[in-house]
């Protein structure tokens, strides 16, 4: 079908329904018809049929949704994954028909009009789009041809057994034309709520539920009453699509392949057989004028088995550190260098972050202290294993033990709690400057001498006036004593400020409840302690230094 003059350009969308789920079970090795839920801060972020059928649906919290189906599948989300999951997609698209644009993982636009005469109209195109798409794993894909983007992703995601106006399926019922100049027929009985924008809350109090009520809507009154927002929906509306299709620029191919054959069943093998393509792959990247600051490492094994690890650098890799990483993976399997459990069959060095090289460059005298710390410590994990040398790092929670992060030199902090999320109960800052793990008991005693006690209206029992200590406070193996204070005095200190009690109640609902007071409290030598209540008993959690 050619477009009539004035009408945007024909554009087709291949749509792959769950594609989250789909990458994750292919990564994972998972039966298609399992139930799987992806979860993204403690919430289904997206389940598979199967899943849904159970109950388990978009937005639930995690143990709502376990408590559905309790044979559920529970995997994290991984926006990367879906990435590079669907690069092999967009590459045979791109083989069939030039200017391929990524809408998001699992949808891209291809101007429809040279594949429909190519391939004999634009159903053929559709059903061939689909065709290749299942060939390289994206089951159950599914195409909308329209005039523009928007209409074309709604006929994409039209169901085989709705019947939609204007709509042609094709015979298999995976593929949707919506004939030239139809657009509008085709919106116009589906929800206002398939555009997503702030001004459809306003829209559905004024009593308009649907594409076509809007469209009828005098154009010049929605463009004053919602501006340039407003008068972009409306015309998508009513089948005037502006979108142009916008292709993508394919990225150089920034990695490399090493294969073994035979297979090689040591690490020192392995590590001498890709010294030469590692710095192939630097000096590939380098001669694209960019710096690597994240590799991927994937390891094929005889047996059939794979090991994928994302490796990070400070500042970028240079070609030991790619043979330095690849040794690391090797031997964090548990294994000797007189043999591996299988042999290597294959190495894939992929580069997964890049940056501008210019960023990287050092300076006239090189790049000083940096360099020298990063090339001693990467020298002491090359001798003592991967986990000798750890970075500290402050991530989310409510108690401070729970904050403190030790990840491995280089490495990207993997299953860290968000700092920037709300966390009700954490301590606020300024935060300690010494945490004691595990935690130091003590005493807190009133006036008259008995124990401080919180009762079931969170009040204190009596004003605290003393902190007794079982022995001085030891920290990270060493007697602290405050400066001025003789070890002798720190047994029994006077309190002279304190505030609180805070409550912090986590988990109530479940097995693992667990809840605790915080008191913050100054002693006669001008130092601030950290105190909780838990069970009746005072701990010592952090001072303040």
């Amino acid at each position: 079908m050619i477009a009539p003059p004035g009408l945007p350009p024909r554009v087709a969308v291949l749509w792959c329904p769950d594609w989250p789920v789909v990458a994750a079970m292919a990564a994972t090795r998972l039966d298609s018809d399992a139930a799987v839920a992806l979860i993204e801060r403690g919430l289904v972020f997206a389940s598979s049929a199967s899943a849904r059928a159970n109950g388990v649906t978009r937005g639930l919290r995690l143990r709502e949704a376990q408590a559905r189906w309790p044979a559920l599948h529970v995997l994290d989300y991984d926006p990367t994954l879906d990435s590079r999951a669907f690069e092999p997609v967009i590459a045979a698209m791109e083989d069939l028909v030039p200017g391929v644009q990524v809408l998001r993982p699992g949808m891209c636009a291809v101007p429809v009009r040279g594949a429909a005469r190519y391939y004999g109209g634009e159903n053929a195109a559709g059903l061939f789009f689909t065709t290749t798409a299942h060939a390289h794993g994206a089951p159950g894909a599914r195409v909308g041809i329209a005039d523009g983007v928007f209409t074309a992703v709604q006929a994409a995601r039209r169901k085989a057994a709705d019947p939609v106006p204007g709509a042609v399926p094709s015979a298999p019922q995976i593929v949707h034309v919506v004939p030239p100049g139809e657009s509008a027929t085709f919106l116009a009985p589906l929800p206002i709520a398939l555009m997503d924008d702030d001004s459809v809350t306003l829209l559905r109090r004024l009593g308009i539920t649907t594409l076509g009520q809007f469209a009828r809507l005098p154009a010049p009154d929605v463009a004053r009453r919602f501006g340039a927002s407003g008068a972009r929906l409306h015309a998508l509306a009513s089948g005037r699509d502006s979108w142009p299709v916008i292709p993508r620029t394919p990225p150089p191919n920034l990695g490399v392949v090493v294969n073994f054959e035979p297979a090689l069943d040591r690490v020192d093998q392995v590590a001498f057989g890709v010294r030469s393509s590692a710095t192939d792959f630097i000096e590939k990247m380098t001669a694209t004028r960019l710096a690597c600051t994240a590799i991927r490492i994937e390891l094929d094994s005889d047996s059939g088995e794979q090991s994928h690890r994302v490796w990070l650098h400070p500042r970028s890799f240079t070609a030991v550190d790619v043979v330095d990483r690849v040794r690391w993976q090797l031997q964090g399997a548990n294994v000797v260098d007189a043999g591996l459990g299988s042999g290597i069959t294959a190495v894939h060095i992929i580069a997964e972050t890049v940056d501008t090289l210019a960023n990287y460059e050092t300076g006239l005298w090189g790049s000083g202290p940096d360099e020298r710390i990063h090339h001693g410590l990467s020298r002491v994990q090359s001798m003592l294993g991967h986990g000798a040398v750890l970075m500290p790092g402050v991530g989310g929670g409510r108690s401070l033990a729970d904050r403190q992060q030790l990840v491995a030199w280089g490495d990207r902090a993997v299953g860290v709690r968000p700092v920037n999320r709300p966390w009700p109960g954490r301590v606020p800052t300024p935060l300690p400057g010494s945490v004691f793990t595990p935690r130091r008991p003590v005493q807190v005693h009133a006036g008259g001498g008995g124990s401080v006690a919180v009762d079931h209206r969170g009040m204190l029992s009596g004003e605290p006036q003393w902190l007794e200590m079982s022995g001085q406070i030891e920290v990270s193996g060493q007697i602290e004593v405050p400066t001025g204070v003789r070890a002798s005095d720190t047994a029994r200190r006077s309190i002279t400020a304190w505030a609180g009690p805070w409550p912090v109640d986590e988990r109530w609902w479940s097995a693992e409840a667990h809840s605790q007071w915080r008191v913050q409290a100054v002693d006669e030598t001008g130092c601030a302690w950290l105190l909780v209540l838990e069970h009746g008993t005072w701990w010592a959690e952090a001072r303040y230094d």
